[in-house]
């Protein structure tokens, strides 16, 4: 089974580095020559049928995830959903979709149509997660949904794919703290995010993130290719609980500073 997982995760893997290059260079950077043990993935989507955020997790489920803990984002109006695997050797699965319901007529009607476009019977196969956009927008239509929701952009220009991968600090060698990471990062030239501050979380909620901003991709919209904010790197350390064992959920606050990874400006 895990075999089946890896292969899955080396597919989004590859999809990443394609509009993420930075990673790679993280790698070398962070790595020099060990592996980099990933964290978690994280996914984006619609709250409509055939997409939904079910609709995703049924692929990870069914290689033996179960789910983890449930978050809600008021202010980007998201909810979402974490998944882990038995085996803690495999990354987690961090899904979020976007509360279309709740923003304007224009933006539900704008992603009521790139979803239409979407082949339900393409949605249970699993290189449906790394598939990218089912429609064409225009830049103006991005620029519009930008004005009420930067995932709803974001998700017009990239569609479904990994929005970020994960490094997993309390694995990785020559490194204590999460602070000893970013500054590597900051001298080698990687521009991080600090909405909330550089590291988000602390001890005391048992995990620290932090993440790079995204790295800029040109998108082939319907009428001009623009380049605009793609992917991200994030890194976790985690901390044990009162029980003794590592934490394995996720913070609500800190993951919501962690979305602006991708903001535009």
């Amino acid at each position: 089974m895990s075999l089946q997982v890896e292969k899955l995760f080396e597919r989004l893997w590859q999809d990443y580095i394609s509009r993420t290059p930075s990673a790679p260079k993280v790698h070398q950077v962070l790595g020099k020559g060990h592996e980099i043990v990933n964290d978690h993935v994280a996914f984006r989507t619609f709250d409509i049928a055939p997409v939904r955020l079910e609709a995703l997790a049924q692929h990870f489920l069914a290689l033996g995830y179960k789910e983890g803990g449930d978050y809600h984002f008021e202010a980007k109006k998201l909810r979402a959903k974490h998944f882990e695997h038995e085996d803690p050797s495999l990354p987690k699965v961090f899904i979020s979709e976007l509360m279309t319901e709740e923003f304007s007529d224009s933006l539900q009607q704008k992603v009521k149509a790139m979803v239409e476009q979407v082949d339900p019977a393409i949605v249970d196969k699993d290189e449906f997660l790394y598939s990218g956009t089912h429609w064409s927008v225009s830049h103006a239509d991005y620029l519009e949904l930008l004005e009420e929701s930067e995932y709803a952009a974001w998700m017009s220009a990239f569609g479904f794919c990994a929005n970020h991968f994960t490094v997993s600090v309390n694995q990785l060698p020559g490194y204590d703290s999460l602070e000893q990471v970013n500054e590597t990062l900051k001298q080698e030239g990687f521009r991080l995010n600090t909405s909330g501050g550089e590291i988000k979380g602390s001890p005391e909620v048992c995990l620290e993130q932090s993440s790079t901003m995204a790295d800029r991709h040109p998108v082939a919209f319907s009428d001009q290719t623009v380049e605009i904010p793609s992917c991200f790197y994030e890194f976790a350390k985690r901390y044990k609980t009162e029980e003794g064992k590592l934490y394995s959920g996720f913070v609500a606050a800190s993951a919501d500073k962690i979305f602006e990874s991708t903001n535009a400006s």
